[in-house]
């Protein structure tokens, strides 16, 4: 994710000047600096002295002892933190880093990898109204962002965007054997299965109707579309999906809980 963000940022118009990356990997720090001509560093705290915004795109697990690292230099010059890291809510990283210091919290998801992201933010008391701009900026350059009113609410958004791209890919794969049941070889299949996907997407994005409007009007009375729509409906597909999302919300509850127990 952090490599889709310098990505995204430079493909904005950002200079890769601007832009100082640290990691515990030296090939990987090599490869940014040589791929992408943005600063490195092996220390966390020698970055955040150079920038304006940090990014915590680390491992949840770690995030407690990186945040350590870097509190002190955070709060002597004021940074606005915008943390990526699924499951650490705004109260631990305050614990961690200061009572003042700004943080913006964000659930992007794996699209994000190729420019077409969707990401929530949410925003705690002592960012302002620069900072909350310049945060949306930073994830808007890997797609769709939008703010949330609740920070519980990226527990849901964690449900939806952020783990659906694994349901999409699930449905996908159930479609692609059953094509290949079908007598279709797995080429074929897969091919017609992508760009029907693209197709279904782009329709939904650019349409002001909603998902129930738009398969109600590819579905003919009596034809193939509605003869299949009825299996999914009489096996109760809606309650399977809101089953799987509930699931994936509590699991995303549950581990913020344990995330925070440092």
């Amino acid at each position: 994710m952090a490599s889709s963000l310098m990505n995204g940022l430079i493909a904005s118009g950002y200079a890769p000047q601007q832009i100082w990356v640290s990691d515990t990997n030296q090939a990987i720090l090599q490869s940014h600096a040589e791929s992408l001509k943005v600063n490195i560093s092996a220390g966390n705290a020698a970055v955040a002295d150079e920038v304006d915004v940090v990014v915590l795109a680390v491992k949840p697990q770690i995030l407690h002892d990186v945040s350590l690292e870097i509190a002190a230099t955070i709060r002597k010059k004021q940074l606005l933190v915008v943390s990526i890291a699924a499951g650490v809510t705004q109260s631990s990283l305050t614990k961690w880093l200061g009572n003042d210091v700004a943080i913006v919290r964000c659930m992007p998801n794996t699209p994000a990898l190729v420019l077409t992201g969707a990401t929530a933010l949410h925003a705690n008391p002592n960012v302002n109204k620069a900072q909350k701009n310049l945060a949306e900026n930073i994830l808007r350059s890997v797609g769709l962002t939008l703010w949330v009113n609740e920070e519980a609410k990226l527990d849901a958004v964690t449900a939806v965007s952020g783990s659906g791209p694994a349901y999409y890919f699930l449905l996908m794969e159930a479609m692609e054997a059953a094509a290949i049941e079908l007598g279709l070889d797995e080429k074929t299949a897969r091919l017609l299965i992508q760009q029907t996907a693209l197709g279904a997407a782009k329709i939904a994005l650019e349409s002001a109707e909603s998902p129930a409007q738009l398969r109600e009007r590819v579905t003919s009375p009596g034809g193939t579309t509605q003869k299949a729509i009825e299996i999914f409906q009489e096996n109760n597909f809606g309650l399977l999906v809101s089953k799987a999302l509930h699931a994936a919300r509590d699991r995303s509850i549950e581990m913020s809980e344990q995330l925070g127990a440092n």
